[in-house]
């Protein structure tokens, strides 16, 4: 191990927090205000499940390009904060576009129009994932502030949807319904029979591509505001790709069993939002929880607020418990809600535990930024991020949405009446199980280098 330090950082004002926390916000928003209508609304334009499914790999596909150009770029060529300006000014105008195909584009060339503009955002938009890590980890005065900045992230990815719970309610019905008190009014509100549909949910649903748009050209203003984070020259006798040295590190036993293992966690962690609304919407006779439809988002939300709660304690939680004992706790988190929804399918557990999802997402993924922050050279910060970001935004999502469903169609029975009942209880062993698995490698075999966990980088891997 190299004996040198990293370089020094900056101590980290309340202005500068405060900016990074902005950027978080609105990087995060972006995401949240566009992505899960999207798979809704595909379908109900006329696209089939062939062009979907290509529209919908976008976000892969450009983890991948990310991993392999985009990122290092930015380490060795392109201030960070400029390269965020200009990809947000990019996939904001991109987005923006999304919103206004159908009513613009010919219907016979809406397929094309509509995945050329959906890759260029995602082109654009993938990659400033790492790069946003990237700068906050270089102006804050140590790694256990990430925490508190990220969490303003999960802040912007709830803010996203509630614009849209009053714009996809079609007020025409619960008006009718009367003088309400406040409870019977959000019952209403949340009850998907008084939700719009037809043209009127297509006409209210594109202004989430807007919303998306306009908060990505914000971004892109407010990325000319942040310090600035220069390129950084490969070390002597390191590959000048850094693309090339973020992936040479794997040569590192403990860093090659956390990028097995973080590709299970993404693996799972899809999983979970690819069959949450079924399962909890399916009836209590086709062995669901019986949930009305218009609860489920609000559920689902719940692993949200949480999450928030525990990005703010995540610095103490590392500094008391180290990196491997944190992440294990986070890959435990999936294999308990999977052993709940099991075992226990009622609504009250299968509500409550979705407060995991704050310790799954803080105490994995989250703690991994971190964690390659501090040990990966600082010449290599985007390109590092990426590396992994191609598992938990790119390969694992792509391998979850292959094996879940084909998974979950071995244990669904078509009924004769054209219904389906799922024998949820066998299915969901199987993410538990593997989440264990992956518990299992990192307690016997993620031993990295002697480093206090959530402390700011020293040359923890060779350089």
């Amino acid at each position: 191990m190299a004996s040198e330090s990293s370089p020094s950082r900056p101590s980290s004002s309340k202005g500068v927090f405060w900016l990074l926390s902005l950027m978080m916000f609105l990087e995060i928003y972006i995401w949240g205000s566009w992505f899960v209508q999207n798979f809704s609304y595909l379908g109900k334009i006329g696209f089939d499940e062939d062009q979907q499914f290509i529209i919908n790999s976008g976000f892969p596909f450009a983890a991948l390009a990310a991993l392999f150009g985009l990122t290092a770029l930015v380490d060795r060529k392109f201030s960070a904060e400029k390269y965020l300006a200009f990809a947000h000014f990019i996939g904001g105008l991109a987005m923006i576009g999304l919103g206004f195909a159908r009513e613009f584009v010919p219907a016979n060339l809406l397929f094309p129009v509509f995945a050329a503009l959906m890759y260029l955002h995602c082109l654009a938009y993938v990659p400033t994932i790492s790069v946003a890590n990237s700068i906050a980890f270089t102006h804050m005065t140590d790694g256990a502030q990430f925490g508190r900045v990220r969490l303003w992230g999960t802040i912007g990815w709830i803010a996203a949807g509630l614009p849209f719970i009053y714009l996809l309610t079609d007020w025409t019905k619960v008006n009718a319904l009367g003088d309400l008190g406040l409870g019977a009014k959000l019952n209403a509100i949340f009850d998907a029979n008084n939700g719009k549909s037809g043209d009127a949910w297509l006409g209210s649903v594109v202004y989430v591509y807007v919303a998306a748009g306009i908060a990505s050209l914000l971004l892109s203003a407010i990325s000319l505001m942040l310090p600035h984070t220069p390129p950084k020259p490969a070390r002597p006798g390191n590959s000048s790709n850094a693309t090339i040295q973020a992936i040479s590190l794997l040569k590192n036993p403990f860093i090659l069993v956390l990028f097995i293992v973080t590709f299970i966690d993404a693996m799972i962690h899809q999983g979970y939002f690819l069959v949450i609304g079924s399962f909890l919407g399916s009836p209590k006779e086709a062995n669901g929880v019986g949930l009305p439809a218009g609860l489920i988002q609000a559920v689902t939300s719940i692993g949200q607020v949480a999450e928030i709660v525990t990005m703010a304690c995540l610095g103490w939680v590392l500094k008391k418990l180290g990196w491997r004992t944190t992440m294990i706790i986070g890959i435990l988190g999936h294999a308990a809600r999977f052993a709940v929804f099991a075992y226990f399918p009622e609504p009250a557990p299968a509500i409550l535990v979705n407060t995991l999802h704050g310790i799954c997402y803080a105490f994995f993924f989250a703690t991994v930024y971190i964690f390659i922050d501090a040990y990966f050279p600082k010449e290599i910060s985007a390109s590092a991020q990426g590396l992994f970001n191609f598992l938990i935004l790119g390969f694992g999502v792509v391998v979850a949405n292959y094996v879940w469903p084909k998974l979950l169609a071995t244990f669904t029975t078509k009924m004769a009446d054209g219904s389906t009942i799922v024998d949820w209880n066998g299915y969901f062993k199987y993410p538990s199980l593997v989440a264990l698995g992956g518990a299992m490698l990192l307690l016997l075999f993620f031993h990295p280098p002697k480093h206090g966990a959530g402390e700011t980088s020293t040359a923890a891997l060779p350089h």
